[in-house]
């Protein structure tokens, strides 16, 4: 049986971080997406969820200057997640998307 792990994503970037590994460029940022749905007396309700996008330069991706705060983005990846004990003794589990192809969306 064939595995799958993919994701896509559009939405507005948050903070970014690029930086240098190896001699290679990495792009960490969040995204957030928006979810519209009717609560149950009828008000549209917004519901916003953040994600942690992963990026390494290379083939399929933009230039990293061009994802900047507020962008819309469109985000192909897989779905990795990581865990790790915190300074405070306690499980943590962290979730992130490593991107394969980014698109930086005009408006």
């Amino acid at each position: 049986m064939e595995q799958l792990n993919k994701i896509e994503l559009r939405g507005n970037v948050g903070n970014v971080r690029i930086s240098d590994i190896g001699g290679n460029r990495v792009a960490r940022f969040s995204l957030a997406t928006n979810f519209m749905y009717k609560g149950k007396d009828n008000e549209a309700v917004l519901e916003t969820t953040w994600h942690n996008i992963v990026a390494w330069s290379g083939k399929g991706m933009p230039d990293f200057s061009t994802i900047v705060k507020g962008a819309p983005v469109y985000v192909c990846g897989r779905l990795r997640t990581s865990r790790f004990t915190g300074n405070d003794g306690t499980e943590k589990t962290v979730y992130e998307v490593i991107a394969n192809h980014i698109d930086v969306i005009c408006q």
